[in-house]
């Protein structure tokens, strides 16, 4: 099975970087997650207990956003991977991370990393 569940353009502020004065700041970042699923078993009982709940996941991550201090995106994408994978029943998941104010040049920067299972990509 190739369902998969989006959630685009997630927002939430951080401490986030490696200089001194991204220390003393928060910054944006912005979230793209995609997750693995079947969605067979909720479109036929129409059940969310079923589902992949979006609206838990994208409160979760802006939690753990809001709470962190990672120097690296790198590191922040893995921890939320992480989360996703291990409490919400994901077997798969993509994960985009953008820093929109870290290059004044660029729209963002960022990085996007798979974890889980891969046959479901």
């Amino acid at each position: 099975m190739s369902d998969k569940v989006f959630i685009s353009g997630l927002r939430a502020e951080t401490v986030i970087g490696v200089y001194d004065w991204e220390r003393s700041i928060r910054q944006p970042l912005v979230f793209d997650i995609e997750m693995a699923t079947d969605v067979t078993a909720a479109a036929k009982d129409d059940d969310l207990t079923k589902a992949i709940d979006y609206a838990a996941i994208s409160q979760r991550v802006i939690d753990e956003v809001q709470s962190s201090s990672f120097q690296l995106i790198e590191t922040l994408a893995e921890h939320l991977a992480r989360i996703i994978l291990n409490d919400f029943g994901v077997s798969w998941v993509q994960l985009r991370v953008l820093k929109p104010t870290a290059v004044a040049q660029a729209d963002a920067v960022g990085v996007q990393i798979q974890r889980g299972d891969a046959s479901f990509n």
